[in-house]
């Protein structure tokens, strides 16, 4: 039982981590496209 609680556990903390970098992404590349878009006005 504790190991089936423990890999559980970790799969869902595995997908928080990717889901928290999909949208680090996701963030970075519009702070750069407004960067670039500045820029380009400019």
């Amino acid at each position: 039982m504790p190991a089936e609680t423990t890999n559980t556990v970790t799969e869902y903390r595995e997908q928080a981590v990717e889901s928290e970098r999909g949208a680090l992404v996701a963030v970075l590349v519009m702070v750069l496209l407004g960067l670039a878009g500045i820029f380009a006005v400019s």
